[in-house]
Parts: C-alpha cells; sequence; structure tokens
C-alpha cells in the first residue's frame, strides 16, 4: 500500500561497479563543413575624387558547425516487471493498494500528477489551474488534444463525473475523503472545471489526483461503477498504455497506445508479473525472465551488485513501514460515526488492544533497531510518527524514540492488569481494563505472505512479544485476502506500509474517525481522539495555508499519535529498483519511477 532525518535521495550502484572497468574517455568531437554563401557588401570607393558607397553581392567560403542527425530511438520490445503483490481492482475511485495503482496509473491519467523528485503536483490532463482570492474555487482548464482510446475527446465531463461519482454515487470506496470539502463540482463548458470548497482545504490539490474514469462508459446516476466489468477489463484509456489481459495471480498485460497525447510509448508493453515471493523475483531477475523489480528484498542487494546486467536505484521511500493495532471490535466491525455524523455508540472496542498501555507495551517490547539492522540490513531509518522527515516543515524532530526495553513493557503489562499468575508464560486478565478476568493475552499478527522483509518482522515480533507474555500468533496471507482483512477490520495486529501521495502531510483519511468505515476506509485500526480529529481539521483550513502555520499544528498531531500509538511505527524504508540494464531511459525519483515510461526504450 498509494511518507529520514535525510533529504531523499537517489544511487545508482552501477557508478560503484565502474572503479573496477576499463576507464571510458569520452571525447566530445565537434562536426564541420565548409560551404558557400552569398553575402551583400557594401564598399565605398573614390569617383571623380569623391567617395561614393556601392554595393555588390559576392561568394564567400565559411565554416559551420553541423549538427548530426541523432539516431532513432529504438522502438517495439517488452519490459516485465515483478510483483508479489497482485492488483486488486483497476478503477482508480475504488482501488485501495499499491499494486492495482501499479496498472491503472498507466491507464487513467488524472488531473494532477507528482513530480518523481519533489513530490509536488502538477498538470497532467490539466493546462493549470487559478484559485480564487478566498481560496475557495479552483478553476481547471481541461488539457486539450487528449482522447481516450476510443476516440472520444478526453474533457471535463470526464474530471466532473469521477468527483461526483464519489461525491453523489453511493459507493464503498476508501476514496470518500477526497470529496469531503467539496461543495460543488461544476462544468463551466467542455474544457473549463469548476471545484467549489465548502470551506478552505489545504490539500485540496493532493485530493484531486485520483485518475479520471471515463464518463461516456457509465451511467449518468453512477450506478454500474461498482460491479462494472471495466473494473477488471477497462476497455478505454487516455494513457500510454492500454489494457490487454489480466490472469489473476499470475500477471497484468498492458500495450502500447498509440495515440497518447504526449506520445506513443517506444515500448509495445509492459508486463506486470506476480510471483509467489521476493526469492523467486530476484531468480527471474539473474536469468533475465523478468526485467524490473522495485523493492527487492535488501538481503539480496550484494548478490544484485554483483551482476553486471543490471543497474540499481536506492532512494528513501515515499512512506514507512508499521504495525497496526486494530482498537475497534474486530469480532462486529462497526464505522465510527452514524450517517448524521454522531458518534456510533455501537462502535465497539478491542478487549486488549483498546488500552493505550499495552500498545505502549508492544513498542517497547519490539526491537525496531534489531529489525532494521537484522532484516533489512540498515536499509531504512526509524521514524516515531506519522509524518516522514523528508516533509521538513511539518516534521517532529522533537520526539524521542521509545527505546527497546522488555523490562519497561513487562512493568507496563503488569500495570494494566495483565499477569502471568500460573507461570504458563502467558499473561492472563486480572484486573485488566475491558477483557475478562482470566482471558490470556493472545493476538493474532498478520502480514502479506510473498513480502519476505514483512515475513521476517512477523517472526521477530512474535518471538519477542511471547518473552513479554504474549501469545502470538503469526500469519502470512495472501495479498487480496490480506487486504480485504485489514480493511474490513477483522483482525488484531498487522505489518503493512503506507505510501504518500503527493507531499502533503494531510493524514485525515488515515487518522480522523469519519474515515473508520469497515471496508471502505484507510482507518482501519479505527483510531479515535477527538482532539486529533479538531487538529487535523484546522491544519486543512489555516487561513492563507501557511508552512509555518500548518506544520505547527501538524507536529502536535504527531504529539498526539506518538502519545495513542495506533501504529508501531518501524521504519522509513530505503527502496532497492534493480532493473535490467537494456532498459534505457529510466529516470526515477524518490516519489515515482514509472512516471516516464512512456519514454523508456530496449537497447539490446
Amino acid at each position: 500500500m498509494k511518507r529520514i532525518a535525510v533529504v531523499a535521495f537517489l544511487v545508482l550502484a552501477g557508478l560503484v561497479l565502474a572503479a573496477c572497468e576499463p576507464e571510458v574517455v569520452e571525447k566530445q568531437v565537434v562536426v564541420t563543413q565548409l560551404v558557400e554563401k552569398e553575402v551583400v557588401v557594401t564598399e565605398v570607393v573614390q569617383v571623380e575624387g569623391k567617395p561614393v558607397e556601392v554595393t555588390r553581392v559576392v561568394t564567400e567560403q565559411v565554416v559551420v558547425e553541423v549538427t548530426p542527425t541523432p539516431p532513432p530511438v529504438p522502438q517495439g520490445g517488452w519490459v516485465t516487471e515483478v510483483s508479489f503483490s497482485d492488483a486488486k481492482i483497476l478503477n482508480p475511485i475504488l482501488s485501495n493498494d499499491s499494486a492495482s495503482a501499479d496498472v491503472h496509473e498507466q491507464l487513467f491519467g488524472a488531473a494532477l500528477e507528482e513530480d518523481p523528485f519533489s513530490g509536488e503536483l502538477i498538470p497532467d490532463l490539466t493546462e493549470g489551474w487559478t484559485v480564487s482570492d478566498d481560496g475557495l474555487v479552483f478553476t481547471f482548464t481541461i488539457r486539450d488534444g487528449v482522447y481516450w482510446s476510443d476516440g472520444t475527446q478526453v474533457t471535463g465531463k470526464d474530471f466532473v463525473f469521477t468527483y461526483r461519482a464519489l461525491k453523489e454515487g453511493s459507493l464503498d470506496s476508501p476514496r470518500l475523503s477526497n470529496v469531503e470539502y467539496i461543495a460543488e463540482i461544476n462544468l463551466i463548458d467542455d474544457m473549463t472545471v469548476e471545484i467549489v470548497y465548502s470551506e478552505l482545504n489545504c490539500a485540496a490539490l493532493s485530493e484531486l489526483g485520483l485518475g479520471w474514469l471515463p464518463a461516456h462508459m457509465y451511467k449518468d446516476d453512477f450506478t454500474d461503477i461498482q460491479e462494472n466489468a471495466l473494473n477488471t477489463s477497462p476497455t478505454v484509456s487516455n494513457g500510454p498504455f492500454l489494457f490487454k489481459e489480466w490472469v489473476k495471480d499470475d500477471h497484468v498485460t498492458l500495450v502500447r497506445n498509440p495515440n497518447y497525447w504526449r506520445g506513443a510509448p517506444h515500448l509495445d508493453g509492459w508486463i506486470y508479473k506476480i510471483v509467489p515471493n521476493a526469492t523467486v523475483g530476484v531468480q527471474q531477475l539473474k536469468t533475465g525472465e523478468v526485467d524490473l523489480f522495485d523493492g527487492v528484498d535488501p538481503k539480496y542487494l550484494v548478490e544484485m551488485e554483483m551482476l553486471e546486467s543490471v543497474g540499481i536505484y536506492k532512494y528513501f521511500d515515499d512512506g514507512y513501514v508499521y504495525i497496526g493495532y486494530n482498537m475497534g471490535d474486530p469480532e462486529n466491525p462497526q464505522p465510527r460515526q452514524n450517517e448524521d455524523g454522531t458518534l456510533n455508540e455501537d462502535h465497539g472496542i478491542h478487549e486488549i488492544l483498546s488500552d493505550v498501555q499495552v500498545r505502549h507495551a508492544i513498542v517497547y517490547a519490539v526491537d525496531r533497531n534489531a529489525i532494521i539492522s537484522r532484516v533489512i540490513f540498515g536499509q531504512g531509518a526509524p521514524v516515531q510518527a506519522n509524518v516522514i522527515p523528508i516533509i521538513e516543515w511539518a516534521y517532529n524532530d522533537a520526539l524521542e524514540p521509545r527505546a527497546y526495553s522488555p523490562e519497561q513493557a513487562a512493568a507496563l503489562l503488569d500495570e494494566a492488569g495483565w499477569l502471568d499468575q500460573d507461570g504458563d508464560g502467558i499473561r492472563e486478565c486480572h484486573g485488566c481494563l475491558y477483557a475478562e478476568e482470566g482471558a490470556p493475552l493472545k493476538l493474532t499478527l498478520i502480514t502479506n505472505a510473498g513480502n519476505e522483509t514483512r515475513e521476517s518482522i512477523g517472526v521477530i515480533v512474535q518471538d519477542q512479544l511471547g518473552k513479554v507474555g504474549f501469545d502470538i500468533t503469526f500469519e502470512a496471507m495472501e495479498w487480496n485476502a490480506f487486504l480485504g482483512t485489514i480493511v474490513g477490520q477483522q483482525f488484531d495486529m498487522c505489518i503493512v506500509g503506507w505510501t504518500n501521495t503527493g507531499s502533503d502531510p494531510d493524514d485525515e483519511g488515515l487518522f480522523a474517525s469519519q474515515n473508520d468505515l469497515p471496508d471502505a476506509g484507510f482507518n482501519f485500526v479505527s483510531y479515535y481522539n477527538p482532539i486529533v480529529d479538531a487538529l487535523l481539521k484546522q491544519a486543512k483550513t489555516v487561513p492563507g495555508c501557511s508552512f509555518d502555520e500548518r506544520g505547527a499544528l501538524y507536529r502536535e498531531i504527531q504529539d498526539q499519535i506518538y502519545a495513542d500509538q495506533p501504529y508501531d511505527f518501524l521504519y522509513v524504508p530505503r527502496r532497492i529498483l534493480v532493473f535490467n540494464k537494456r532498459i534505457v531511459g529510466m529516470d526515477p525519483g524518490p516519489w515515482e519511477f514509472r512516471s516516464n515510461m512512456y519514454e523508456w526504450y530496449i537497447q539490446e
């Protein structure tokens, strides 16, 4: 799943290997040519003792620089990218996972896209926008000359339809928070769209980056979106590639869109290949069966660096890995709010994890530094709360890391009423807050199968929590089953990660109570803190949207989340992107690496 203390950067590992190879001397040669050129010359001559100007045409030889015609970019060929997570749905307003986004972002353009190096949002299917003086009205000019692959022009109707579907349709979508502050979505004309906000929204642009649906393919009342066949077999595209096929748990194939508005891709197509785990992916990189693997397990880094056929980019990710604690009732998940916005009194609690002392005890019992050194071989940086250091203006660097301390964890569990009175090594409830007297301190921890890093973390966490009296069952689940379980809030603890979309630190989608929605919202840990609710709203609606004022509020939010510990924030990973050197034209940044895939080509 679409956020250290150092600036994000890229390292091309091939440069390290260059010292072992013969030195390559590059020479720039200026090509010249001698040509004849007619020029007009004016001279002064003496006629009968008087100066007279005489103009005549003469031929001269001059030397000119000749710019050689560059060789044509090779056309054709396929890039196969490996993943151990399959997509879930190819509708950009219904998807909630990174694997789905990897695919549908190549099919559906949006109003805005991320700059791969800064994370800032820049125009994509729009040429630009204006904002009213009060900051409530955004007016977008749609880019002319863009067409869906069936020949229909892309217009503001598609922009309006996509966001009205979220605003007015009855969709089960994790993207409903994207339209929470929108009052009106107006089509001024085919190429002009007006978004009117009910109140100032400093994160407005980051919420307008969803891919557009082709309005002409759906009913006007949005009733056919949720279960539409287009969700798994989209027949039209406005992105660089077209959908060809999707064989579940095996591969997704996209082919060149010859009418892509930026120019037809050089590649014939892109295959998103699903493998059972990272080991298989690495082996297929070595044999050349696949070309690209983003997120290679760090334990394979040295092995990859020894391969002459591959290049490596290493960069700090725009997100973090964490252990999430479900504070709702996993046996009866309920939305935190009623439809009228009041609190749902039937919401329920988790008998163990609703106690903040238990959550703090888990944080002290898990050795994050050992995970970073042993599991990811130092390729990560610890993080204390929900904003990563790359967002410098909002990052709270005053938070003290909770050091690994099994003794502190045990003391907190004792204080919380979880004691091992029968001496079997498992604590039981003896005066604890919510569980029945005598109930064991028993929890299930889940993650997605195939992600060897997270599976290794799970084994360590199971062992370390066992040492302080927990009975932990650890399970690695198939990706889509895992997603359904966590978004459905039917779990105790999970190991997963977030990736930012844009560089705004707004986290209402993750931590605001209105997004505690089983099967739909991203606040699937059922976190509720009315102070955080208020601060998130305030930070999003600061008059003038100044970084100074917003940053102060986001640091307060981090203070609250650090105190509540809805997650055990583990680390910001240093991603390892390995690619076959036959791929030319890649220009990855820490926020995105596929943004220019239409420019990639194969040089055998």
